[in-house]
């Protein structure tokens, strides 16, 4: 069976010296048990090496290259193979031969095995029952029938099912680990066994030596290690900088904590909640700390104090390249918030995979694909989306602790021309025009505007600037309306609302594209 999912082997040597009939019968329960072995027509008595068939043996998964963005459905045959005398990867059957293969659409019984091997001997009546069952009787044939069915729907669901591949303990005694001289395969020296290193405190006293005991002392009381890094990392989300300023290295060469006691009882308080990570960042962001305004309350402030270490004024952090895109779909209504799922290919430049020297062709998504949470955006290694690199998200090719911010001209080339951010600006735009469709509620288009993309109200010079250049853009395209059907055709697939004036969407496009690529939308405050 595929992959030797079911496995079993004959107690008995037999000898091959003539002619034999060999048969074997399976009841389609997955399970060794149902599977019987017979030479001339008699039982053979078996031991179970291997039962873990959990998957109808000719499942058919979707399969495709999201490469080449081909994806096709499987079809019968295309992933069944019969070998006989014969397994993969060993010895096949030798000086010997095949002479005849019958296969049959039923578990045969005990007689009908013994009079295709020739045996005529008289078989008791009580072994044609389960004959009787398949093929006489009413109840049994429906039973049967119900049976069938319902394999069938398991086996339709579990060829659905993602799989993940989990480690898990080796079963039997442990393999002796020894030291080996110089790292040279075939020196063994000392014996060791699983332990913490001495200089720490030593394994719980009932803890396993395997994963799960590293489990239980990572996280013991007397290591205060684990959760001191991990709320290191969740403070680094909400103030940009970890209490420790280095949070790949908590050793002797890694940055002094700037707060120690702080970081001492937010690690026993987590620690104490039982491990609860939103209880954590429920405490933070409802701490007077996080919830003070991000400017200096004395220009002083910030020359004596740069890196904000003595916490005296909020966060003021830009957001990743994941949550950029994200926070523009959301304020446009355009984001997708269905969970799971396949990975998608949304926007990006024409030939990029192609122009790479390879043979990947990148074929766009369509409809909701384009606007699924940026988790879900297909990642090539070698030919990451462009977006996310150009806004400083790993490569992954390397394991990141953390992410290094950079303000380089291509992050403002993207916002302000790349097709996913042209297509939110518009998307926006239409939906302000809808709601203020007259020429004279510029000024508030523009307060809306700032309410979804900076999460806060314009201060005066700030609306009276952008209203300014909805006017002008307005008299601009009122003069050239190729202009503003250009500007539109650039602006991704969303459907377009056909009622509203393309002058006047194109004339707020402009405002909400200069909101997308401005500080307020682009930093956490």
């Amino acid at each position: 069976y595929p992959g030797n999912a079911i496995r079993v082997q004959i107690k008995e040597k037999l000898e091959f010296k003539d002619w034999r009939h060999i048969s074997f019968t399976y009841d389609g329960s997955s399970r060794a048990e149902g599977l019987h072995l017979f030479v001339d027509g008699q039982s053979l008595p078996t031991n179970t090496v291997r039962d873990h068939l959990y998957k109808d043996i000719s499942y058919l998964p979707e399969w495709g290259d999201l490469d080449s963005g081909k994806v096709a459905d499987a079809e019968p045959g295309d992933l069944i193979s019969l070998q006989l005398g014969g397994r993969t990867l060993d010895s096949g059957l030798r000086s010997a031969g095949i002479d005849e293969l019958r296969i049959f659409d039923c578990e045969l019984s005990r007689p009908e095995v013994a009079r295709l091997a020739g045996n005529q001997a008289k078989v008791p009546e009580a072994e044609w029952f389960d004959w009787y069952a398949r093929e006489q009787d009413p109840a049994c044939r429906e039973a049967l029938g119900h049976l069938m069915t319902a394999r069938n729907a398991e086996n339709d669901f579990s060829t659905k099912l993602q799989e993940l591949m989990v480690m898990t303990e080796k079963r039997g005694p442990r393999r002796a680990t020894p030291i080996l001289n110089r790292g040279v395969y075939n020196q063994p020296g000392e014996l060791v066994e699983a332990n913490t290193p001495s200089v720490l405190s030593p394994l719980p006293a009932n803890a396993p030596r395997n994963r799960l005991g590293l489990a239980q002392w990572l996280t013991d009381a007397s290591n205060p290690l684990t959760s001191r890094v991990e709320v290191n990392r969740i403070w680094r989300h909400f103030f940009g900088r970890g209490l420790v300023a280095t949070p790949e290295d908590f050793g002797l060469q890694g940055s002094v904590p700037s707060n120690p006691a702080l970081l001492d009882w937010l690690a026993v308080h987590f620690r104490e909640s039982g491990w609860d990570i939103k209880a954590l960042c429920k405490e933070i962001a409802l701490s007077q700390t996080f919830r003070q305004s991000s400017l200096p309350a004395h220009p002083a402030n910030r020359a004596e104090d740069p890196d904000n270490l003595l916490l005296a004024r909020g966060p003021r952090n830009r957001l990743s390249a994941e949550q950029i895109r994200d926070a523009a779909l959301a304020a446009s209504g355009l984001l997708v918030p269905t969970l799971g799922g396949p990975s998608v290919l949304p926007y990006q430049p024409t030939g990029l995979w192609e122009d790479s020297g390879t043979q990947h062709i990148y074929v766009q998504g369509k409809g909701d694909s384009l606007h699924r949470r940026s988790l879900y955006t297909f990642w090539r290694r070698t030919c990451p989306p462009p977006m996310m690199s150009v806004f400083d998200a790993p490569t992954r090719e390397f394991c990141r602790v953390k992410r290094e911010a950079t303000l380089t001209p291509l992050q403002a080339l993207a916002l302000e021309n790349d097709t996913g951010f042209l297509e939110a600006a518009r998307v926006l735009a239409e939906k302000l025009v809808q709601q203020w469709p007259s020429e004279t509620q510029s000024a508030e288009r523009v307060r809306q505007a700032y309410r979804l993309l900076t999460a806060r109200l314009p201060a005066t010079a700030q609306a009276a600037s952008m209203t300014a250049l909805v006017n002008e853009a307005r008299e601009y395209y009122t003069g050239q309306p190729a202009d503003a059907e250009k500007l539109m055709a650039a602006t991704g697939e969303a459907p377009r609302i056909a009622a509203l004036p393309p002058t006047e969407v194109a004339a707020t496009l402009l405002m909400t594209r200069a909101l997308l690529s401005s500080e307020p939308f682009l930093a956490s405050y």
